[in-house]
């Protein structure tokens, strides 16, 4: 009888065998503009970078959730730096793994606020401070009232808590960018 160690991480699904996603639908058509306007930004912004990444609306596979091939969060947008821009030959990431991706915690996810509350004032915050990512941003330009928060918060991760940060535009030193709102025109439709 031959006895050999079996290596558990071997055994982990890939990013082409995980759902990308929990198929839970958005309730409001700005959970996917207003990350995909982000993504076109900085697509003009950073178009010769090729070690940057941002995800819309895509799951997050830590070793645990791989796992279970459940992603261990779905922001409606995150920002990776320091990670491959283009995997697949030109066929794109179905996931984000971060055992695939050197470790490589995003920098940055964004939440935005609609209709349905989703915990984003409390789960979620848990998930991503858990999950490491340094900066947890919440857009909430209808229902801020509603949750007794400002329309735009911005929280960095020190010491495993989010603290809220003041200014907007907030400067994101790591990655020498600023995040805040303006107004204009987008598709058609004057918007924030």
């Amino acid at each position: 009888m031959s006895s050999y160690l079996v290596d558990p991480e071997r055994q982990l699904p890939t990013s082409e065998e995980l759902p990308c996603s929990d198929d839970t639908p958005v309730d409001n058509e700005n959970q996917n503009t207003i990350p995909n306007w982000l993504l076109a930004m900085l697509e003009q912004i950073w178009g010769e970078r090729q070690y940057w990444f941002f995800g819309v609306d895509m799951g997050i596979y830590d070793r645990e959730a791989q796992r279970k091939r459940t992603p261990a969060v779905i922001p409606d947008g995150f920002l990776s730096v320091g990670v491959q821009r283009h995997k697949r030959e030109g066929k794109g990431r179905l996931s984000y793994v971060l055992q695939e991706e050197n470790e490589i915690i995003p920098i940055l996810v964004l939440e935005f606020v609609s209709k349905t509350y989703g915990q984003e004032y409390g789960g979620k915050m848990a998930d991503y401070a858990l999950l490491g990512a340094k900066y947890y941003i919440i857009y909430n330009p209808e229902y801020s009232k509603r949750n007794k928060h400002e329309p735009l918060e911005i929280y960095k991760l020190v010491e495993g808590e989010y603290q809220l940060q003041k200014g907007e535009p907030f400067w994101i030193p790591e990655i020498e960018l600023g995040i805040g709102r303006v107004r204009g025109e987008l598709g058609g439709i004057r918007r924030e």
